[in-house]
């Protein structure tokens, strides 16, 4: 089929149309459904999404409001549009944000930056290598900043491996998620390397040598972090518990127990929580993120702890990737989302901001569910609201 040549002065849905009959006619199946105006198609046929022959409907439900104070001190609060086909998780989140609105979520976050890592063959002198990286640090940062005057190397770590040395670059791409940018940017640091420091029997492998692990799970992700590392903490008091939750907070402890540190345990898992990756997704997808980044953001920990009859809950997620300008973040509907859940009145850098909302949510999607299988309610909830 030959979706590129198309009618000349074609608008954006007029392309999206043209294409979708020529589908349609060849596969013999209707396609009417995928249609979509100008208004929600914005320049995705463009800049997002090749070949673009319609839109699919996802609904979004509302959850909150929820407080949270941030790291800048200020206390908002905040409004979550969740994207989700899941039956449950809005209202589970819903209840989580009602039982946390007497303290709020307090959050706090690092920047991480985002990752590449270069591959570089070597299979001789790989210290002298390594050294050379390092002793010139600024010439090959020089030729990566020099791609984006929003891109700044934040740190970069070299590893060896057989006849490989790989370096890791973190950069700090200010409004943007930054992936594309970190690649571009990587790619001029490591053109450069090849060209002044690689010795004659090296070679440039790579841009993607996987110890970035981008949009994978793994250990290292995990233990240095990547994009946002946001922690999250709330104390609930037993009242709130007894009459929001319908538990108790020795239940929710003893469930804590046997869910996050035995059964993780047993099952080996990298991320120590309850549903991390139903929050993340369902907000990734509102607000136009990338939503293949939630693997890195379902390797959160959830810590469960009492403090007489009241229960202390706290959530570390050490990647979260977003970005409050570029990809999807500008697409139509996907912008007036990501304007609902920003507070416009907080002196926090947006994407931090956008960072420790998401943190707050999976707090409050993890309190509830942790008290839904507390009071053995879980099971009732999914009938009830999903079938």
């Amino acid at each position: 089929m030959d979706l590129r040549t198309l009618p000349p002065n074609l608008d954006a849905e007029g392309r999206c149309n043209e294409r979708r009959k020529r589908v349609e006619k060849n596969l013999r199946l209707p396609l009417s459904l995928l249609a979509a105006d100008n208004d929600r198609i914005g320049h995705a046929d463009e800049r997002n999404c090749e070949q673009m022959l319609g839109c699919v409907a996802v609904p979004v439900g509302y959850a909150g409001p929820l407080s949270v104070i941030f790291s800048s001190k200020e206390q908002r609060v905040i409004h979550l549009p969740l994207a989700t086909t899941e039956g449950a998780l809005v209202a589970s989140i819903n209840r989580g944000c009602k039982a946390l609105s007497t303290n709020g979520v307090r959050a706090s976050s690092v920047n991480r930056g985002i990752t590449r890592s270069l591959a570089f063959f070597l299979p001789k002198e790989g210290q002298t290598f390594t050294a050379a990286l390092t002793k010139n640090t600024k010439d090959w940062q020089a030729a990566a900043e020099g791609t984006s005057a929003h891109l700044k190397l934040l740190r970069f770590d070299c590893d060896e491996k057989d006849d490989h040395i790989f370096l890791t670059i973190a950069f700090d791409t200010d409004e943007a998620m930054g992936m594309n940018m970190a690649t571009i940017a990587a790619q001029a640091a490591g053109d450069w390397i090849a060209e002044h420091l690689l010795p004659a029997t090296g070679r440039f492998v790579t841009v993607a040598g996987n110890v970035d692990s981008d949009k994978k799970p793994s250990l290292r992700t995990k233990q240095k972090g990547r994009g946002y590392d946001v922690s999250v903490q709330a104390t609930i008091g037993a009242a709130t518990i007894k009459d929001v939750l319908k538990t108790s907070a020795q239940a929710m402890a003893d469930i804590a127990r046997a869910k996050l540190r035995a059964g993780s345990t047993v099952a080996m898992a990298l991320g120590k929580n309850l549903q991390a990756a139903n929050i993340i997704a369902a907000l990734y997808i509102a607000t136009g993120q990338d939503p293949a980044h939630v693997v890195e953001g379902s390797l959160a920990d959830t810590i469960v702890t009492m403090e007489r009859d009241d229960l202390c809950i706290a959530v570390h997620l050490p990647a979260i990737i977003v970005g409050v300008r570029g990809g999807g973040t500008s697409l139509p509907a996907q912008k007036q989302c990501l304007d609902m859940l920003l507070h416009p009145k907080t002196s926090l850098h947006r994407k931090a901001q956008l960072a420790e909302s998401i943190g707050a949510a999976v707090l409050a999607g993890e309190l509830s569910l942790l008290a839904a299988q507390a009071n053995h309610t879980l099971a009732k909830a999914h009938k009830k609201l999903a079938r």
